[in-house]
């Protein structure tokens, strides 16, 4: 390997630990060639949605406004404060999404701190053109044009993946449009670095692109436009792909996670970032961590973060490749440094990914906790769901509105949280082993005002209904309902356009794509083929799933996927045998109400389960508790058993 450039990423997410980019700043120094972070999701990008329509309003009042409500203002305020003088020394660069809806103002704001620390000479650029709505000002479908905006049911770009298709609408014309941004790729990235650059500030961009930009700069992939190389491509986009959620990739969310819990220098309370050391004429990296930080890097905890939130893995679809997850290889190579091999790449397509908000209607949530003997009797009447209390509160409420002549709610979730309301008909039946639970209610209703009447009547239960009831602290308001639709947008119809020096525009081009649509029919590559179990074999007996295996879920709007990954290649042919998508259908029917699909992945000796139509709506307007499918995987791995020859039990994780 050639001197590999090192990227270390310090956010997974808006709300992550400040004290990261320290860290990777004090632990590494001048060794460090970029720090990026992410900032942006689904969710986040509906709560600056939100703030934009607020500062819209102030600004219509005439109220003073600085503009912090379209920016993450924690990444000037608390990251750089403390870093910037030392970076700058060190040469390291910073890439991160926290522009969110306004880069460019952001930059601006970064040049005033750089001219009061003496350090006008630093460049900032920014990177825009994600936001298609940058230049409405009245919020509504009539002001945006979405005739080329095509949703995943009425469009697939591949149709071996029909079964992922959302079946999420696009908003009709009373649902006004708060945001649609279009995932930007890392050439605008890489050419704020080609101008001279040492911090991009950008919008919503794929997530890997805050590590491919810097690598494609460095090492010169943009220069051939007519044929990119798509599998170092690839290789960077898996990259980000591992490191852009932070600690994912080091002991953070990990099945295993007393392993990080216990492990040296910390463990949970300093945990290490991740850091790739990226070859770029192999396209083989090493994922690794600070020195001296808690957390660990394995290929156990590398594998779960690459199955983290994706869907067909021969069709991880990015701006500029396609990445083909099948065959990675991993290899432990020493202490907390981990080998990946294997990512395979091809011409991206025409389209662009696109996260569009509407507004629909209003939800408030609130809670109580229930404590004593019995106290999923006291939630639970007759039913797995909180009735005795939850029930009577939405039955109160809804007579109030009858009396006063308002519609009833729109929908109204009830969930006792620690009695296993998770596990639906699957949870513990014996409920005097529960002896607290916390009941969540959540309303939707189309007018915010009748929802005061809900915020009034869930405090009321602490005198008038089951004994033990506390943990109210005040009351709930009501938040508006926030759905999330996903689509595609062509790329012939976004600009990307830079910043930099003095606020000059500068247009990036696109780079090739596959107009053939080729990228339909994947080639197919060799499988580990099921085992086979005789009847008549006395040795077969049954194992928990997580002693055979870890596993990672997440979500992607309403779609949920659940990876498991062997814990040994003996063990993997047998959990195929077992683990069938019929047999994750059955069991997560609860929450699932669209379809399972299993996918391979031999190279990790991995699965990957699609659930579709199964987080109550997605991450913005779900009622549920789990709205992300955080849980999903902890549901597989400790709900259902496998059948193995008992002489393999010695390598399980008993």
């Amino acid at each position: 390997m050639t001197k590999p450039i090192r990227i270390g990423c310090y956010s997974a997410f808006y709300g992550d630990s400040p004290e990261a980019a320290v860290q990777l700043v004090k632990h590494e120094g001048s060794n460090l060639d970029y720090l990026v972070a992410d900032y942006l999701a689904e969710i986040t990008m509906g709560i600056f949605a939100i703030r934009r329509k607020q500062r819209r309003m102030m600004k219509y009042m005439g109220l003073k406004d600085d503009g912090s409500k379209e920016y993450v203002a924690q990444f000037p305020n608390y990251v750089l404060s403390r870093i910037l003088p030392d970076v700058i020394q060190n040469g390291t660069k910073i890439v991160t999404n926290a522009g969110a809806l306004n880069p460019v103002l952001l930059k601006e704001i970064i040049e005033e701190i750089l001219v009061k620390l003496d350090l006008p000479h630093v460049k900032v650029a920014a990177v825009v053109g994600d936001d298609l709505m940058a230049s409405v000002e009245q919020d509504g479908l009539s002001t945006v044009s979405l005739n080329q905006f095509k949703n995943f049911t009425s469009f697939s770009p591949v149709s071996s993946t029909k079964h992922q298709l959302h079946s999420d609408r696009l908003p009709n014309s009373e649902e006004p449009i708060v945001s649609l941004h279009a995932y930007l790729g890392a050439r605008g990235v890489c050419d704020a670095l080609d101008a001279g650059a040492q911090i991009v500030i950008t919008g919503r961009v794929v997530d890997s692109a805050l590590v491919v930009g810097p690598l494609m700069h460095e090492f010169g992939w943009n220069k051939n436009q007519d044929s990119p190389p798509y599998d170092l491509l690839a290789a960077a986009s898996l990259a980000g792909h591992i490191i852009e959620c932070g600690c994912h990739a080091t002991g953070g969310n990990f099945t295993d996670w007393k392993l990080a819990a216990n492990s040296e220098f910390g463990g949970f309370a300093y945990m290490g970032y991740p850091i790739v050391e990226f070859d770029g004429s192999s396209g083989e990296f090493v994922v690794t961590k600070p020195k001296r930080t808690g957390g660990l890097v394995s290929v156990a905890t590398v594998s779960e973060q690459i199955l983290y939130e994706s869907l067909d893995p021969a069709l991880y679809i990015l701006p500029d490749v396609i990445l083909d997850l099948r065959q990675i290889n991993l290899t432990q190579i020493g202490p907390d440094r981990v080998l990946v091999r294997g990512a395979q790449g091809r011409a991206p397509t025409p389209w662009l990914k696109c996260c569009g908000i509407f507004m629909d209607g209003w939800k408030l949530s609130g809670q109580l906790v229930i404590g004593g003997h019995e106290a999923k009797e006291k939630v639970l009447s007759s039913v797995i769901y909180a009735e005795a209390v939850g029930r009577a509160v939405r039955d109160r409420v809804n007579a109030y509105y009858k009396e006063n002549d308002i519609s009833e709610f729109r929908d109204f979730n009830i969930e006792a949280v620690g009695g296993e309301s998770l596990y639906g008909p699957l949870n513990s039946k014996n409920a005097n082993e529960i002896r607290e639970v916390v009941l969540r209610m959540t309303g939707h209703h189309d007018d915010p005002e009748a929802l005061n009447a809900l915020s009034i009547e869930l405090v009321s239960p602490v005198t008038n209904m089951a004994p033990g009831i506390t943990g109210f602290f005040e009351r709930a308001k009501p938040f508006p309902n926030l759905i999330h639709f996903p689509g595609l947008y062509p790329k012939s119809q976004v600009e990307t356009i830079l910043y930099i020096d003095n606020q000059k525009k500068k247009l990036v081009p696109w780079g090739p794509w596959d107009d053939s649509h080729s990228f339909q029919n994947p080639k197919s590559v060799p499988l580990v083929p099921e085992a086979i179990i005789n009847e008549q074999q006395e040795d077969i007996i049954n194992v928990k799933l997580i002693n055979l295996a870890y596993g990672r879920s997440g979500d992607k709007g309403d779609v949920s996927n659940i990876g498991i990954i062997a814990r040994d290649p003996s063990f993997y042919p047998y959990i195929k045998r077992s683990l069938t998508a019929q047999v994750v259908s059955k069991y997560m029917q609860h929450v699932c109400k669209g379809t399972v699909v299993r996918y391979d992945l031999p190279g990790l000796l991995a699965l990957n389960f699609v659930l579709t139509a199964t987080l109550g709506g997605g991450g913005l307007s779900s009622m549920i508790i789990d709205r992300q499918g955080k849980t999903y995987a902890q549901l597989l791995l400790t709900g259902l058993e496998i059948e193995i020859p008992s002489n393999l039990v010695r390598f399980s994780k008993l």
